[in-house]
């Protein structure tokens, strides 16, 4: 029981430690998309199109994917055990008695 409650508490440590970088990964992507998206719906409005809208969004997911990759690289550039432990299945429990 002990091993278990040992277990959890370290599992929650874990994905406290991570919530910042998920955060921020999120925030990354969104941002370029939100923006885009604004700035075409003003081309369109502006030039009475209806196209910009489509276009910059997709521009702003390409450039939302290209801050993802930097950033990711740029986090386990330094732990790149830390991609091997996320995929990492978790230990069964085992009683050694």
């Amino acid at each position: 029981m002990q091993k278990s409650d040992d277990r959890d508490k370290a599992g929650n440590r874990e994905v406290m430690r991570l919530l910042p970088m998920i955060t921020q990964f999120a925030i990354t992507m969104l941002v370029p998309i939100v923006l885009c998206f604004f700035a075409g719906a003003a081309l369109d409005k502006h030039f009475g199109t209806k196209y910009w809208t489509v276009i910059l969004f997709f521009a702003g997911a390409l450039a939302g994917f290209r801050n993802i990759y930097v950033l990711s690289r740029r986090y386990f550039k330094n732990d790149p055990d830390s991609v091997a432990a996320a995929y990492k299945a978790p230990e069964e429990d085992r009683d050694d008695e």
